[in-house]
């Protein structure tokens, strides 16, 4: 290991940096969780929030709104929030939506637990691929299901389905909850992959409702298919989706669920009954704003991410080379796998202790009889300055040492 960061990683002064000044004092805003769960002095890269400013238009259009009354919104469904959303679903390829196949939620993870809720019984088992965002294995657990989880593999360059582990784990199964772009490996499943996993759903007679909430913050330059793009499994598909981390908006909650088939949208919704709630007012201003004019600041973030994604796979192979890492191909979350270092037991406290930085611990992603299988990996956000980011890895380098 070397003993001073690598000159090529360090920002250029040269060229402007739209997040160089980001200031830990600031970001410790008492109205922010990710900022204030750890001490002072910690840099968090848990949570899965960006650390950056929200897009001028969405704050613009939020100021506006506040001008006139905050009584009831369109809670029966905003026309101009539901006709912007579903032009821009039909690029993903949901086209010809139904009249009756959107409706918004308060969330993303809401519509996971009313899909369990709404599609299973207790005590069945519910497929997914783990490791998983943990919504998933909990809104199974608690509600008295049990998951059924077929751990994806680790391929030479990317992570990749088990397709017999998804085949042994599917026996009794009637629901798939699928993550596209996957929360933490930071997948985007492929032409090929997605067409293998809809011969597997319509061979195995399988609800399905896809979680597509980072699909636009991708660093691939093919188009986004989403999974219900398929015609085949449209009718058996339910489509989770809303702006919360695209655009950096996790405290206004708001979401859709969309599907072709109405009856299966309003079996799921009606699920959850009252016990779901519906989204603000403002939630729904904030998302209006996005889709209508937040598109190129959007794709500055991205590529910005994107950078921030290069430098520290760069940072991790020149100084790191024993952790192994597969950069994402969306989402501004790092899946690393730690676990040759002697202290891969405890890996999130030795971090915080050692280098004072903040991570998602890997068993978090994983059902109780499979997160030995994660202990000493990690979830690190990397939506932050470059030059926090670039301090953090130093910070990591320093602690981890040198591993034969």
């Amino acid at each position: 290991m070397t003993d001073a960061p690598l000159p090529e990683l360090m920002p250029d002064a040269s060229v402007a940096d739209p997040y160089g000044t980001l200031d830990p004092a600031t970001l410790r805003h008492p109205d922010s969780l990710k900022w204030t769960a750890y001490r002072e002095g910690v840099i968090p890269l848990w949570v899965a929030d960006m650390d950056y400013p929200v897009a001028p238009p969405i704050v613009a259009a939020l100021q506006e709104r506040l001008t006139r009354g905050l009584g009831y919104h369109q809670l029966l469904g905003d026309l101009t929030l539901s006709t912007a959303l579903r032009q821009h679903l039909a690029t993903q390829g949901l086209t010809d939506l139904p009249e009756d196949g959107l409706t918004f939620l308060p969330g993303v993870v809401p519509g996971l637990y009313a899909a369990v809720n709404g599609l299973t019984e207790p005590g069945e088992p519910v497929l997914t691929m783990t490791p998983i965002y943990h919504p998933f294995h909990l809104g199974i657990t608690e509600q008295g299901r049990r998951v059924a989880a077929a751990p994806l593999r680790e391929g030479e360059v990317r992570w990749e389905i088990d397709w017999e582990a998804l085949e042994s784990a599917a026996e009794g199964a009637r629901l798939l909850m699928l993550c596209h772009p996957h929360n933490p490996t930071g997948r985007v499943w492929d032409a090929a992959e997605l067409a293998r996993l809809r011969d597997f759903v319509l061979e195995h007679d399988l609800y399905v409702v896809s979680d597509e909430l980072h699909a636009d913050l991708r660093y691939t330059d093919a188009p986004f298919e989403a999974f219900a793009a398929d015609p085949r499994v449209r009718d058996r598909t339910l489509t989770l989706t809303g702006p919360a981390k695209a655009y950096n908006t996790a405290g206004l909650g708001i979401g859709a669920m969309v599907g072709h088939d109405p009856a299966l949208v309003k079996r799921v919704k009606t699920a959850a009954g009252g016990l779901m709630g519906h989204p603000s007012a403002l939630s729904v201003t904030a998302w209006q704003a996005a889709l209508r004019e937040g598109g190129p600041w959007l794709a500055d973030t991205v590529r910005y991410l994107r950078g921030n994604r290069d430098v520290m796979a760069a940072f991790l192979q020149a100084q790191l080379p024993w952790v192994r890492f597969s950069p994402p191909e969306a989402t501004y979350l790092a899946w690393l796998d730690l676990r040759a270092h002697p202290r891969a037991g405890e890996i999130q406290k030795f971090l915080l202790e050692e280098a004072k930085i903040a991570i998602h611990d890997g068993p978090i992603f994983a059902p109780e009889d499979l997160k030995p299988r994660y202990q000493g990996y990690i979830r690190l956000n990397f939506a932050t300055s470059r030059a926090l980011l670039i301090e953090a890895l130093e910070r990591m380098a320093g602690a981890l040492g040198v591993i034969e």
